[in-house]
Parts: C-alpha cells; structure tokens; sequence
C-alpha cells in the first residue's frame, strides 16, 4: 500500500516544551472560531482599529501602499481606507480562524457564487485550470466556500514555525483536495495536467524567485513568473477568482478563463495577471492586504518607497 501524499496530510503536531506558548495561542484561535459570526466580527473590528495604532511599521507600508495604488483619492479618502482596511484585517483573523476550525454553515446559507459554468467545460476536456486571486483577508473563507463546489487544491508558503505549518495545513485540508507548498512545483504541474484544480496568488514579492517587473496599479512590482509557467508548462486555463464580503454576505466569482494565455512573453503575462488582481481589489479594496511591502523591490536606479529616508511615496 502505498503511503499517503505529503499534499494531502499535514505534518505531525511537534509537541516539546518549547513549543507549549504557541499552541495556548492556537487554542485561543481555536476558540475563538467558535464564537457567534456577529460577534466575531465586532471583536475582529475592535482588533483592527487597535493594530493600527499599535503597528507602526505595518501601518506605515499600508499608507505608502494606498499611496501608490490610489494617487487620485485624497489623503482624507486613503486615511479612510486605511481604517476600513485594518478593520478587515481584524475581522479577516476570525475568518481564517472559522475556515480553519470552525462551522461554515452562516456563511452557506447566504453565499453567492458566479462562474461555475466556466469551469465545466474544462473539466468535461480533463484540462487542468489554476484560479488566480490575490491575498485578500477573505481568501480562506471563500477558498472553503468554493470547495463545496469543486476540489480545490491550493499553494502555499511554507511556514518555518513547525506549529504553524500544522495548523495552516491541517486546517487547510478541512476542505481543499490537497495543498503545495511553492517549492513543491513538479507535484502541483502534476495535479493541473492531470485535469487538476489549483488556487494561487501570486501577488507577493517572493524574493529569489522567477520575478519580473510588472504594473500594479501602475507601479512597476517585482512579479513572480510562476502562473506563466504553470500554464506554459501544464497546458492549464488560467481563471481570475474574484472573491469579497459584503458585510456578513460573501461574494464569489470565477472570470472567463484569460484568452491567448499564455503567450511567448512572460512580462506580458504577468502584467495581465496583476491587471486581474488589481480589478479584484477596486472591488474590495478594504479588504486586501495592505500591509505586506509589494514594492520593495525596485527596478534598477529606483529606491524602496518604504526606506525612511525615502521621499514621499514615489514610485
């Protein structure tokens, strides 16, 4: 018989001493998800508003961010921005924590899902498809959401604290058809080009990877090539997955899948990608993640908008 896929299990629990302080916050999170929908988001919202004023560093990389990505609003606008988004970054530490270990069954009840036709006729031809999003607060919620109607399978960073890594995996398995690390390529083009679904974003600054420099809001970001690959290299439909709440409602969507994707030039399919993202986040701007550095990186003679001596956020 042979033995389980590393994809499809999680890691044992490491259990020593050392670790004993950070299972007492799993247990925290893992009661936590328990807790009446309202009331976590209320919780989550107070949480929110306290990070922002006690997260500098993070806050400050958001200010930036919103900045760049929306220089026509006025500051007073990307101020309000600003607060709304660590709002959803509050109540979204309740929706990992529900996806995870706790019920779905409010959100069931008053989800709305778009596009599923799309996904069939690809699946009739047993070709692979990779549903590209982004790292919005929402994503495990409406990643759980979307596996009550098709097995998803989903990429993921490999976290280096042994006790996260359980708990990620673990409750990720919950619901997804099995999960990669992105270090685990060969396995995950093996799933797409078996006729496989993968979820994916490939919105972060992944540093000593396959990167070009692509727009995002028209600002140059150090872009990870790997969706380009993957379809490349699987023969695999690339479809965008819009994915949003709409106060206790969730709205998910799966766009038409990118037609002539993917082309001979990897630049210009990692810009198309990033200009789908971006249409995700004019939806639900609150509720993207704000706080991660997107444009660190910088293309030769431009200087990090996050460096303290920097001027103004400048591209």
């Amino acid at each position: 018989m042979s033995s389980p896929s590393p994809a499809t299990t999680a890691p044992p629990p490491p259990l020593g001493p050392r670790y004993w302080p950070q299972w007492l916050g799993l247990g925290v999170m893992c009661a936590g998800a328990r807790l009446p929908w309202g009331l976590q988001r209320l919780i989550g919202s107070g949480i929110g508003a306290l990070a922002r004023l006690l997260a500098g560093e993070r806050r400050r990389a958001a200010t930036i961010n919103l900045a760049l990505c929306f220089p026509e609003k006025s500051q007073a606008e990307r101020d309000q921005l600003l607060r709304a988004s660590f709002r959803d970054l509050g109540i979204g530490l309740f929706e990992f924590a529900r996806a995870w270990w706790g019920s779905a069954a409010p959100m069931r009840r008053t989800v709305r899902i778009e596009g599923l036709e799309h996904i069939a006729p690809l699946r009739a031809q047993g070709r692979g498809v990779l549903l590209v999003s982004g790292h919005f607060m929402t994503l495990e919620m409406c990643g759980r959401l979307m596996c009550d109607h098709i097995p998803l399978a989903g990429m993921y960073r490999r976290h280096r604290n042994p006790v996260m890594e359980w708990a990620v995996k673990r409750g990720r398995l919950r619901y997804a058809s099995a999960m990669f690390t992105n270090e685990d390529i060969r396995p995950a083009m093996r799933h797409l080009k078996q006729g496989g679904l993968l979820w994916y974003a490939p919105d972060q600054d992944m540093r000593g990877k396959d990167t070009v420099f692509a727009p995002f809001f028209g600002v140059p970001a150090a872009t990870i090539t790997a969706t380009h690959q993957f379809a490349r290299l699987s023969g695999c439909a690339v479809m965008p997955f819009f994915h949003r709440r709409e106060g206790a409602h969730y709205v998910l969507r799966l766009g038409p899948p990118l037609q002539d994707f993917p082309s001979t030039d990897a630049t210009y399919d990692s810009s198309r990608v990033n200009a789908s993202i971006e249409a995700m986040v004019r939806e639900a701007p609150t509720q993207y993640l704000w706080i991660h550095r997107r444009f660190k990186r910088r293309p030769p003679g431009q200087t990090s908008p996050y460096r303290k001596d920097a001027a103004a956020a400048a591209p």
